[in-house]
């Protein structure tokens, strides 16, 4: 059974580079036949939610060194970025939800370190990555910025909002819906200046008083967290974490120039 379904995949594999055809010299026919995208694809799918290195998900079919070739050479064409498809099919099916938002952070563990790894404050110092996601009312991720584990939560709000490029026009003035961690006069300047509206629960008040509509990015973390890759991060290099580079940013409809 395919790890990912067709109607997934056929606009992802229509898009991947096609790699040249070789010309075979030898008489008698060397080479082994390229190894199709979609078998490398499916693989790489059961390595981000199983969390297993790629010399484990290896078989017959498909190399670990070819898994991690692949990889790199998808993340430099920028054709594994899934999230703009993933997106226009929710878009479709449901609808994006975008007056209103929901960003927030969750620490996971990174024990090989790594660009995006650094203490974590949470776990004794241990190397740790920290997942600043944006979601929309309903919980669908819009962005994610990868970081050590020792930013702080607030310092990544300016980064995280400009990450949702390439969603779309955005309403006039959005809601941002914040926990207390984001209370900080620096965070209203950063919605201010992208005509956002901040709904930010204050410190020192109880957090179920003032739960709001941030709920739903807590359950988006749970379920993002259920993927082995993103609960147990081993991967050292920024550019395999951070994925294909996002495309240029859109400003919202009656933001500050």
């Amino acid at each position: 059974m395919p790890a990912l379904p067709s109607s997934v995949w056929n606009p992802c594999g229509s898009r991947s580079p096609r790699a040249a055809t070789r010309q075979v010299s030898h008489p008698l026919g060397g080479h082994r036949q390229r190894i199709a995208d979609r078998i490398v694809f499916d693989k790489l799918i059961q390595v981000l939610v199983f969390g297993c290195g790629y010399r484990r998900i290896a078989d017959s079919s498909c190399s670990a060194t070819t898994l991690r070739r692949r990889r790199d050479k998808w993340i430099t064409a920028g054709v594994a970025e899934l999230r703009l498809a993933v997106l226009a099919a929710y878009e479709q099916l449901f609808g994006l939800e975008l007056e209103h938002l929901a960003v927030d952070s969750c620490t996971t563990n990174a024990p090989c370190g790594g660009q995006t790894a650094g203490p974590s404050p949470i776990d004794r110092r241990k190397q740790g990555l920290k997942r600043s996601v944006a979601v929309e009312a309903g919980g669908m991720p819009l962005a994610v910025v990868p970081a050590p584990a020792n930013r702080r939560d607030d310092g990544l709000l300016a980064a995280t909002l400009d990450a949702i490029a390439g969603v779309g026009p955005m309403p006039a003035q959005p809601v941002v819906h914040l926990d207390a961690g984001y209370d900080y006069q620096p965070c209203r300047r950063v919605l201010t200046v992208r005509a956002m509206a901040g709904e930010i629960a204050a410190r020192g008040v109880p957090a179920p008083i003032q739960v709001g509509r941030r709920w739903v990015i807590e359950r988006t973390h749970a379920w993002g967290n259920q993927d082995g890759k993103l609960r147990w991060r081993i991967e050292r290099r920024r550019r395999v974490v951070e994925g294909p580079p996002s495309p240029p940013s859109m400003t919202p409809a009656g933001a500050a120039s």
